[in-house]
């Protein structure tokens, strides 16, 4: 189980939740769960029938302060299948002086497959806010994930003029680091035409697994053809810091994927519009999701709601 720990961390609400799944009579079955502080689940739901197990994680005060830390952790063993997902956005409001974190740790046994699949997080004008994201998985399981961000609260006139977004995310299968990223987002690599070039929602979807075909990827890659004035193309910085390719044109909506390897599929979006952005991720999502998981697309119930 993780435990938050930082030198800033000594006021706020500390939560931690752990979730271990199993396969148990032909069905994959939350076989535990311990919690402390305002971080829990709702009852397991079943809207694929037995074989996956949909879980929405509740933070209850509905917001993250600064000095606010998170840690869940999951693990789903031998042949298990997990969907986690959250009811609504993740709020992350002024630092006030403190910074807040968040630290997720997922890991899948033989066979496993685990879908993160949270709802986007907006990020208040001068949040101070540490993610930390780390994914294990055996040597034939699979992971799904979507992060969607928003920048400032455009809707309301409100943009991130000072503050500070440290992201960090690693995956291994089979013990091999696939994956490694992490970036920080101030005003200024938001504003860079070497960062976002101003625009404020970005989402990263990362799928990890069996080898991944040619067609799929160009499939995935025609999905922002669909985007009025959309500038698309491989998004060959994977690894990049910000998650944006050099020299990227403002105001336009930037569409990308990539393998990175075999085993690594990456999709970006860059625009303003969170709305879009989840279209996007959930159209993509129909497209990976068969040929990764076998099983038919199925957008979470609760990005519905």
């Amino acid at each position: 189980m993780l435990h938050p720990s930082s030198a800033d961390c000594h006021a706020g609400w500390h939560a931690h939740l752990s979730l271990a799944y199993a396969r148990d009579s032909g069905a994959t079955r939350l076989t535990g769960r311990r919690h402390s502080g305002p971080l829990r689940v709702q009852k397991p739901l079943y809207p694929e029938g037995p074989d996956v197990c949909h879980t929405i994680v509740i933070h209850p005060p509905g917001g993250v302060v600064g000095g606010d830390r998170l840690a869940l952790d999951a693990t789903a063993a031998e042949g298990a299948h997990v969907v986690l997902t959250t009811p609504g956005a993740a709020k992350w409001y002024r630092a006030n002086g403190k910074t807040s974190g968040q630290q997720v740790q997922l890991t899948a046994g033989a066979g496993a497959a685990i879908e993160w699949l949270p709802q986007e997080s907006i990020f208040y004008d001068d949040a101070h806010v540490e993610l930390q994201h780390g994914v294990e998985l055996a040597a034939d399981a699979s992971y799904v994930g979507c992060e969607i961000l928003c920048l400032g609260r455009r809707a309301s006139g409100e943009s991130l003029n000072t503050g500070r977004i440290h992201q960090r995310t690693h995956i291994r299968r089979g013990g091999k680091l696939l994956w490694w990223e992490q970036g920080v987002l101030t005003p200024h690599t938001i504003a860079s035409p070497l960062g976002l070039a101003g625009h404020t929602v970005c989402a990263t979807l990362l799928a990890v697994g069996a080898a991944f075909s040619a067609d799929l990827l160009a499939a995935v890659r025609a999905l922002g053809e669909s985007q009025p004035g959309a500038v698309h193309g491989a998004a060959s910085t994977a690894n990049a810091a910000s998650g944006a390719p050099a020299g990227i044109q403002a105001g336009a909506a930037h569409w990308g994927a990539t393998l990175a390897g075999k085993h690594v599929l990456a999709v970006r979006h860059l625009g303003h519009d969170s709305e879009a952005a989840r279209e996007l991720m959930l159209a993509a999502m129909r497209l990976i999701r068969p040929a990764l998981l076998g099983r038919a697309a199925l957008a979470p119930r609760s990005w519905r709601t």
